[in-house]
């Protein structure tokens, strides 16, 4: 895709400005770091676009600080002061499940994502967001707590022009073949590799 080009024009029908405005389905899968800084830096273009952007963290704890939350509601606030950019939402799902299961049984963190879900798809019916952050959503769908084969007919029939982006390991095939780009971030080399641990500013 040289300079912003396409390499292939499809004979779909479409005028070019169609094309280019098709909501998109993204994901970003992999074992390496990045996955949801990419998917926040996105979020940050949307917000100067003047869309709505509604953030869901299906892994980390309501009690884990993350820098782009408070980041986020500070944009928040300059739209809702200034009229600048558009409006965030951010919403924690769990309590952590994904690395540590300290409280709560499985089912119950099961349950807890398919709420979770529900919510979204109640959104996406009701075009209340134009760029969706499912941050961490590929390990309910990995695990089976959410269907695959539900999400990705919800996501198929979303209407408007509502962009969704996916993040985490292990993605199930089939979102991968469902999505419009899927991006894999993989390890050349890490801190962690000689002993160094995460630090403020570049892991939260």
């Amino acid at each position: 895709m040289p300079q912003g080009i396409p390499v292939a024009v499809p004979d779909d029908g479409l005028s070019t400005r169609q094309r280019r405005n098709r909501p998109l389905l993204i994901v970003h899968t992999g074992a390496m770091k990045g996955k949801s800084t990419a998917a926040f830096g996105l979020a940050l273009r949307g917000w100067s676009a003047g869309w709505s952007i509604g953030v869901f963290q299906f892994v980390k704890s309501t009690k884990w600080k993350v820098g782009e939350q408070a980041a986020f509601q500070a944009l928040h606030e300059v739209h809702q002061r200034t009229g600048q950019g558009g409006p965030v939402e951010w919403h924690k799902m769990g309590e952590g499940w994904s690395w540590a299961r300290k409280q709560g049984s499985t089912e119950d963190h099961a349950a807890a994502a398919a709420q979770g879900w529900a919510e979204i798809a109640r959104r996406l019916a009701g075009q209340v967001h134009d760029l969706y952050v499912l941050d961490e959503f590929s390990y309910p769908l990995h695990w089976g707590w959410v269907d695959t084969t539900e999400v990705l007919a919800t996501l198929a029939d979303r209407p408007g022009r509502q962009h969704v982006v996916i993040t985490g390991r292990n993605a199930p095939p089939a979102l991968l073949d469902a999505a419009d780009l899927v991006v894999e971030m993989t390890k050349v080399k890490h801190p962690m590799d000689a002993g160094q641990k995460g630090q403020r500013g570049i892991e939260w």
